[in-house]
Formats: C-alpha cells, structure tokens, sequence
C-alpha cells in the first residue's frame, strides 16, 4: 500500500475549544474511517487556540532585558518581552528574529506566530504538547477501538535553504525515530551515527498537504505509513539533541 496524506478541513475557532471534539467532527464529515496505524496530524496552532495560548501585547510591560533584544534585532519590545517569557535559552539573531531554543526546539523568536492573528495579538507554542498528544491517542483507542499515531505539528526554516518545512513539535503512539546504527548501506558499509526521524519525516508530508496559507486544513491523517506503533509514553528527549551535540550550533558558534 501506498502511503496516503488525506488533510481535513475544520471550522475556524475563536477562544477555547475541546481539541478532541474537534477531530471527530472533522472526521466524521470528511467521511474519515481510522484503522491502526493511522497517524494523526494536527496544527501546533490549532491546538495552542484550543488551550487558548493566545496572548494579547497590550497587556505586555517590557523589561529592561527586552528593551536591549528589541533594540538589537529590530523587533518591537513587547513581542521581545513574549519571546523571553517563552524562551528556554537565547542564542542570538538578526534583524526581525531572535533564535531561541524553546521546549528543547530551537526556532526563530521561540515558535511564537503572529502571520494569522491581528496585529497585537500572538499565538504561543503548546501547553505541554506531548501530554495532549498522548491524551488524543487514549481517547481515540476509546472512541474508535484503534491504535492511533499522533503528531502535533509546527513549520521551520531550515538552516540555508528557502522554504519552510514541518517537524514533529510533539508525538505518542508510535516510534519517533529510527535507530539505524548498526545496519548497512547499498556499499556494505555500517552505519554509525544515522537516525532517521520518523516524526519529523512524517510531519513534514503532512505538512506539505495541509498547507501554509488560507486552506483552513489543520488536521490530516497520513494512512500507511509503516511506522512503528507503541504503547509507551514519548518523551521529549527522544527527540532532540543537546546544544553542545548539535553540528549546527557547536559549529557555529565555535568558529573564530
């Protein structure tokens, strides 16, 4: 079978909203039936307006500390006061965005969106994204009688290349990556360091079919694609790396 990315229209929210209602609504009238080993797909956008992670600026008091990023990355000082606020840790940046590492994922201006809300207000990451992610795949194996993946995800620039692509913000229910080590390649060789990211992979199909303007498409469901179902809780380690272990920023940060 041919793997098949299948995005699901949904009705636009204003405020809080009960996520998993949500999905089954857009299921049913899209006519979805799910089978194990499904994955789903969601927004990380659609499920930070489900927790109603929406901040609005006005409200903001800026600090000393964001004063001095606004004025060195020409960005307004209440949105640098937001970035901080959800900042993990600060590498450094250019001119309208500051690259952060938030919830151990490094992303411009700590993954907070403002592309798809008025001018004064910001759409934050997720609440505990794994959490959610586990929760949906319970109450789905409940609803449904299936073993479900799930992926909350958000879309990335790419170090030197134009465009942006998705990645896997968080998952459950199934392996997130690949442990390739060990095993061969076309020549005979053994692999020694390769890791293929099934989440992040799987993402970013989803992603392309979802869509990055007006197709109000926040859900889709990705249908044979092999991954490997399980039971046990993700955890965000699983996934990310150190910044001391990242070639990308150990190697520029490094160079004199």
């Amino acid at each position: 079978m041919s793997l098949t990315v299948i995005p699901l229209k949904a009705v636009r929210q204003n405020g809080n909203f009960v996520l998993f209602d949500e999905i089954t609504t857009a299921l049913s009238k899209n006519k979805i039936s799910l089978k194990n080993g499904d994955v789903i797909v969601i927004s990380s956008k659609y499920v930070s307006n489900s927790q109603g992670r929406i901040i609005d600026t006005t409200n903001i008091v800026a600090s000393e500390q964001s004063t001095h990023i606004s004025e060195k990355f020409k960005i307004k000082p209440k949105f640098a006061e937001v970035i901080i606020r959800e900042s993990d840790e600060i590498f450094g940046g250019v001119s309208g965005f500051v690259i952060t590492s938030s919830d151990s994922i490094l992303a411009p201006n700590a993954g907070i969106d403002k592309s798809n809300s008025d001018g004064t207000k910001l759409i934050l990451y997720p609440e505990n994204p794994y959490q959610v992610a586990e929760n949906l795949k319970r109450k789905i194996f409940f609803e449904y009688n299936v073993h479900v993946g799930i992926i909350i995800v958000d879309s990335r620039l790419m170090p030197a290349r134009v465009g942006t692509v998705g990645i896997a913000i968080a998952c459950a229910g199934f392996e997130p990556v690949n442990d390739l080590r060990g095993k061969q390649d076309l020549d005979g060789n053994p692999l020694k360091v390769t890791f293929q990211a099934t989440a992040d992979n799987l993402a970013s199909i989803a992603n392309h079919k979802m869509g990055e303007g007006s197709e109000s498409q926040p859900i889709a469901i990705i249908k044979d694609s092999e991954c490997s179902l399980t039971s046990r809780n993700i955890s965000h380690k699983e996934m990310a790396i150190s910044h001391e272990q990242c070639v990308y920023v150990r190697g520029l940060s490094k160079y004199n």
